[in-house]
């Protein structure tokens, strides 16, 4: 049955390797599990309705890519959507949770509609190669931002500035509006927190460039085991592992859709949508290809279907409860065992739902813990940047603003829409607008237009 399934001998590989694979790939991206309850917890979100959606999520698309595609790609929720809908949309925006899950399940919509009349394709052929990098290093920026802020080697406080308090004391109590500066510091590291969380980063990196399979769970697990040993954590009584999943607590179909129409949160959608486009179209092609998955003529046989799935697992995502399931560039480390078929994605998605009965470890995870893998991730997206000409500054100008105003104006669109905008018209200004697609002028409109509305 499995042979007929999965076309084991065609793709020359066997079960035992297979099942091998997809341990692999669930051991590389467990810390998913532990990461997205932690960064959704700061939108107000319960970390325990999070968990169970990221683990039914993953492991329900997972499965469906494995069985109807027979492609070894997982799925989870993507750590750069995660930090938009938590920081930019809720904390940033002031839109409440089930609004911002409404949107998500409308972009997932939006997805599956672009995907089916290949609309899809289109997009990801008008947006060059470089800014796709840059976006993908910003989001990585953004990442890395989160992750020192929670791990306390960053703090962030509000201070007056010097003209303001002068014109205050001149002013003798008579009204003066005051100004304030945010200050970036260094964390003190007489924390523990700080201490654990540095430890945890060195010891992803060591294990990492040691090759060691599963380098970011080990590393969660390791500094949660020293963050109970010194206090830092502190167990229960009677604590048990292993549990029934409380499903009391949960967050499926909490999602508010006309909430999110009423709000006219089109920037958002078009936000969600846009970087769901390019951050799947490279992982699936990226990860299909290093699978030998690509025919004789340059296509990949079932990537529709592939696609397909992928943009049905957003909306399936939000109406469990979680942000944008995505593919998962992790699941590399499957492929890289030999991963061929359909069952290392199956054998992955049963994985994610069996950790659905060790959610009470989750509960212990420090954020000193979480906050090292989310640098660690922010970090390996920054590779892309050697693939970018700074000595062009028609290409180099648009992908630098893409990657700084991500992390600096803490908002993913903002990045994306800089680069959106400039890339053409700089194109234009230096006598190449013939090398820009016509579908990347119509989104640059769509951008300027969009601002001009705000403005208005």
């Amino acid at each position: 049955m499995l042979e007929r399934l999965f076309s084991l001998r065609e793709r020359r590989t066997d079960v035992r390797t297979e099942v091998l694979a997809g341990v692999t790939t669930f051991m590389t991206m467990a810390y998913i599990l532990f990461v997205n309850p932690s960064v959704l917890g700061t939108a107000g979100m319960d970390r325990n309705a999070v968990l169970l959606a990221t683990a039914i999520g993953a492991g329900l698309v997972t499965i469906m890519m494995g069985l109807f595609v027979n492609y070894p790609i997982a799925l989870a929720p993507g750590m750069g959507l995660s930090a938009f809908y938590a920081f930019t949309v809720v904390v940033g925006m002031g839109v409440p949770w089930q609004t911002a899950l409404g949107a998500v399940f409308i972009s997932g919509l939006i997805f599956i509609a672009l995907t089916v009349t290949r609309v899809r394709q289109l997009l990801v052929e008008g947006i060059p190669t470089f800014l796709k990098h840059a976006i993908t290093a910003g989001i990585g920026l953004f990442i890395t931002i989160i992750g020192l802020k929670l791990s306390g080697l960053m703090t962030i406080r509000l201070s007056l500035i010097p003209s303001t308090v002068e014109r205050l004391v001149a002013a003798k109590g008579n009204a003066t509006p005051a100004h304030f500066e945010t200050i970036i510091e260094m964390g003190s590291l007489a924390e523990p927190q700080v201490l654990l969380a540095m430890f945890g980063l060195l010891l992803i990196g060591v294990l990492t460039a040691r090759k060691m399979r599963g380098a970011i769970l080990a590393g969660i697990v390791t500094t949660t085991v020293l963050a109970v040993a010194a206090g830092v954590v502190k167990v229960p009584a009677g604590f048990s592992p292993v549990a029934v999943p409380d499903f009391s607590r949960n967050a499926f179909l909490a999602l508010d859709i006309w909430g999110a129409l009423n709000m006219g949160l089109a920037t958002i959608i078009f936000t969600f949508t846009f970087v769901e486009l390019f951050d799947t179209m490279g992982t699936l092609v990226g990860t299909a290809t290093k699978a030998g998955l690509m025919d004789k003529r340059g296509r990949f046989p079932g990537i529709g279907k592939a696609m397909l799935v992928d943009a049905t697992g957003v909306s399936l995502g939000a109406l469990l409860g979680t942000s944008t399931l995505t593919s998962y560039i992790e699941s590399a480390a499957g492929i890289g065992v030999g991963g061929r078929t359909g069952l290392t994605a199956v054998t992955c998605g049963i994985l994610f739902l069996l950790a659905l009965f060790f959610t009470p470890l989750a509960g212990l995870i420090p954020d000193a813990a979480t906050a090292p893998a989310l640098i660690f991730v922010g970090a390996m997206m920054m590779e892309g940047v050697r693939h970018i000409d700074f000595g062009d500054l028609s290409e180099g100008l648009p992908a630098f603003l893409t990657i700084t105003l991500m992390p600096f104006t803490y908002s993913i669109a903002n990045g994306i829409s800089a680069g959106l905008v400039f890339y053409p018209i700089l194109k234009l200004a230096t006598g190449r607008g013939r090398e820009v697609h016509w579908i990347a002028y119509v989104m640059a409109a769509l951008v300027i237009l969009r601002f001009v509305y705000l403005a208005g």
